[in-house]
């Protein structure tokens, strides 16, 4: 495999014939470089004029190599070919390097060039692009391989301090270097640099005036105007100092990596680009592989593209539901800097906002944080003369609890963390989990699988309370910006207040059932059924294992129905379904029958259709719910911890009020119609977070230990 470089451009801020000058001080030794032991000419060209210089050098270096390698390889020494093509005309100088040493073997190539400034010419630029290519080195090419980008990864760093301790040896005898000129433009030039020029004095009368001489002195003001200059310009080249003062520190070889996508993508790709910013985040999120992370980027451009979302902060309206009921908002910035977004998600009705407004509002409301965290932290960055990349997270779990286990929700919620990892990677900065309560474990095990690694060992959290937690929230934001529901003094009137979303706000059911696809979680997770009188709908669950948890979720759409939840220690088998009946539907294994059998109706509390010979309140039946009466238009989210191993039944039926005492069959009256689904959370799945858990219930913020990747070709129930 080809290994390749490319650095951004290194400004030194001295005209081109000082940097010149300084430059072949390095020749032919030079003792600022440890590896270079010497160099002779092999061939030199100057042009009559003196405008054109070209000489080749035969250079001779000391690898840092093993031992190992050097007694295989038989060398102590390498050599390489240096051709520098100096033209003081154009003020350019062009150099190229090869290896001549194991040219058989392996091929190296480095091109540099020193030029002009393009808005200062009393400014000299430098980039450099190489690659390395090992074809066959004695069985050890993937540990010569690493060894040379390492060595070469080193010496980059050292490239421009070296020349710099130069460049100020020789600003001690010399200060000034006379640019070349050609003869016909002499007499122009001389015209040009007298520096003398005619002003008029105040009463009319012309005055010499001798010309200040130009400084090369730039204002932290000049600074930063240049370097926000290309700030948000994809098209601009990158340069060391813009990277170091808005991106970060890099190492030379992640500088080359980033210089590597950006140019590929601006020969590649017409149309708009992520800033800098972004494509570093991209690049981070694949360890710098430019090959994966330009794939992502090109995915993430053609996404945005589909869906608008460069405009989605100017076109999109948050819905009413969203401004008054979603508990989440922008709140100041942490002690990094980074701008710090609050959830309270124990606040938040999972069912009520995703019944009201639907997953595609949800989903824009995702992004539209997303590219507003985006502004955040390049106006921090600007701001505060420092990078920021990213941006943190605080999590309120007060009140959470199994509703919001709620499947279409959850499985909504992994929706949005597939989109958020795909297009946003790198953005999370901390998320800082609070008073985090027993439930948390199962969610954070549902969840968990979906998140990048990377991102999960960002996860902080704390079951701590009151003063304690305040103390420790300390550590992580000024306590002028602690909120004040966690103890601290600082309001957020902007957020909203979360709570119970009214029915009233809710889409119709119509509407709903005619936007049904299966991409959309609460459509394709719910099961629509009937029940009528005598008929009821029962689910049957077998539960291998105690200590499991059983969630269900059921809306009813017309007339009344009763429920009820049943434990059994025998072994249940669904009956034959009669033709007619409504065919069963399979969730994580259930069967869901219509019996056919008449009756039942009257009792207080009915046996079970499915398994007539058991009698409730026997050993072997165990009414676990009480019948629950629910009227139209009623929502029901429950759980039930499953501390037997057995079956357990879930009922729907008409109830005795609403059918009286007629005896004859009235299926249009004495129909109710309702749409459930349920879900068995298995214990074994979430045990070892619950000991995660427990070991963070102190005051103080603890990692959540990391997510063990289930076994390949096991399957993993949502």
């Amino acid at each position: 495999m080809v290994q390749t470089y490319r650095s951004p451009v290194r400004i030194y801020k001295h005209p081109f014939e000082i940097v010149m000058a300084a430059y072949e001080m390095r020749f032919p030794t030079c003792p600022q470089i440890p590896i270079f032991v010497g160099s002779e000419v092999t061939f030199e060209y100057k042009s009559d004029d003196g405008a054109e210089w070209v000489i080749d050098r035969k250079c001779q270096l000391n690898i840092e190599a093993p031992y190992l390698v050097k007694k295989i390889a038989g060398v102590d020494y390498v050599y390489f070919s240096q051709k520098n093509s100096l033209d003081r005309r154009k003020r350019t100088l062009d150099i190229e390097a090869t290896n001549i040493s194991f040219s058989s073997r392996i091929i190296v190539k480095e091109n540099c060039t020193y030029y002009v400034h393009a808005e200062n010419d009393n400014w000299t630029c430098f980039e450099q692009s190489a690659s390395l290519d090992v074809k066959n080195f004695f069985g050890l090419e993937s540990a010569v391989e690493k060894l040379a980008v390492r060595q070469y990864g080193a010496n980059l760093a050292k490239g421009k301090e070296i020349l710099e301790y130069f460049i100020e040896e020789l600003l001690k005898t010399t200060t000034h270097i006379e640019r070349f000129r050609d003869p016909e433009q002499e007499e122009k030039a001389s015209a040009a640099d007298s520096a003398i020029e005619l002003k008029e004095s105040s009463d009319g009368d012309a005055v010499v005036v001798e010309k200040a001489p130009m400084l090369c002195v730039e204002t932290e003001e000049m600074k930063t105007a240049r370097a926000t200059a290309s700030f948000d310009d994809a098209d601009s080249k990158l340069e060391a100092e813009y990277i170091r003062r808005f991106l970060g520190q890099l190492s030379p070889l992640e500088e080359s990596r980033l210089c590597e996508i950006k140019y590929s993508l601006q020969a590649h790709h017409k149309g708009k680009l992520p800033n800098d910013a972004h494509l570093l985040r991209f690049l981070r999120a694949r360890d710098f592989d430019v090959a994966k992370a330009k794939d992502m980027v090109h995915s993430s451009i053609i996404w945005r593209k589909q869906h608008n979302v460069d405009k989605l902060l100017e076109e999109w309206t948050r819905p009413t539901v969203i401004k008054q009921y979603f508990p989440g908002c922008w709140h100041n910035s942490d002690k990094s800097g980074r701008p710090l977004y609050i959830l309270r998600l124990g606040h938040l009705d999972t069912k009520g906002m995703l019944r009201s407004c639907g997953v595609e509002n949800l989903v824009k409301l995702t992004l539209s944080i997303c590219e507003d965290g985006l502004q955040r932290a390049a106006d921090a960055t600007r701001r505060l003369g420092t990078p920021i990349s990213s941006w943190s997270l605080l999590v309120d779990l007060d009140g959470l609890s199994m509703r919001h286990l709620w499947r279409p929700g959850v499985q909504c919620l992994l929706k949005i963390i597939e989109i958020v990892e795909a297009n946003y990677p790198e953005t999370m900065g901390q998320v800082l989990v609070v008073r985090a309560p027993r439930v948390f474990p199962v969610l954070w095990t549902l969840i968990s699988p979906f998140i990048d690694e990377k991102t999960r060992k960002k996860f902080m959290v704390s079951g701590g309370s009151g003063g304690d937690l305040k103390e420790e929230l300390r550590k992580h934001i000024d306590e002028k910006f602690i909120p004040d529901f966690l103890g601290g003094s600082c309001l957020t009137t902007n957020c909203g207040l979360g709570g119970h979303v009214p029915k009233s706000m809710y889409l119709p059911v119509e509407e709903q059932e005619g936007a049904s696809s299966s991409e959309d979680p609460l459509h394709s997770t719910y099961t629509s059924t009937a029940t009528y009188r005598g008929y009821p709908v029962e689910v049957v669950i077998p539960v291998d294992t105690a200590g499991c948890v059983l969630t269900w979720d059921f809306d009813v759409l017309k007339n009344d129905c009763e429920f009820s939840l049943f434990f059994s220690t025998q072994k249940i088998e669904p009956p034959v379904i009669r033709d007619g009946a409504q065919s069963p539907t399979t969730i994580l294994n259930p069967v869901e029958m219509v019996s056919a059998a008449i009756g039942g109706a009257s009792h207080q509390h009915p046996d079970l259709q499915c398994a007539p010979e058991l009698k409730v309140g026997s050993s072997e039946l165990v009414l676990e719910e009480k019948p629950v009466l629910f009227q139209e238009g009623d929502s029901m989210q429950g759980s039930h911890y499953c501390s037997r191993a057995g079956t357990y039944i879930m009922q729907w039926r008409v109830p005795e009020t609403a059918v009286g005492h007629s005896s004859t069959f009235d299926f249009g009256s004495h129909k109710c119609r309702f749409i459930y689904y349920y879900e068995i959370l298995n214990s074994e799945n979430f045990r070892g977070s619950v000991a995660s858990l427990e070991s963070c219930r102190s005051s103080s913020f603890s990692s959540i230990a990391p997510q063990t990747p289930p076994t390949p070709g096991t399957p993993r129930k949502m």
